[in-house]
């Protein structure tokens, strides 16, 4: 009783002491509420730890997915200097796109 009375504010009351029936279901509803409470609690942060992981497993596939991206680009890259090379190695082919050295757009559709 006077755990209860202190949660509720009360400091330095006199509280009379209970009998021992109205001890034991006193005790039995703290009991209880603080099972609930925990149990509860349990349940939040079970969800917080699974919610960090689906956010971190979400975060590493997407930084796998663009590093993907970018070997990509990078091989890509690699294969147009290479086309690039062998059109100046045959000749004219490469004066024939521009000063740019990108084909024109037109030139491009019709190969």
């Amino acid at each position: 009783m006077r755990t209860k009375m202190r949660l509720l504010g009360f400091r330095g009351a006199a509280v009379k002491p209970l009998n021992e029936e109205a001890a034991a279901e006193l005790g039995a509803e703290l009991l209880g509420e603080a099972l609930v409470f925990g149990v509860g609690g349990l349940c939040l942060y079970l969800e917080y730890l699974r919610q960090a992981g689906q956010s971190r497993r979400r975060e590493e596939h997407l930084e796998q997915t663009l590093s993907d991206l970018r070997m990509g680009l990078e091989r890509l890259q690699r294969d147009l200097d290479e086309l690039r090379a062998q059109g100046h190695a045959q000749g004219g082919a490469g004066h024939a796109q521009g000063s740019s050295g990108h084909a024109p757009a037109q030139a491009v559709m019709a190969a």
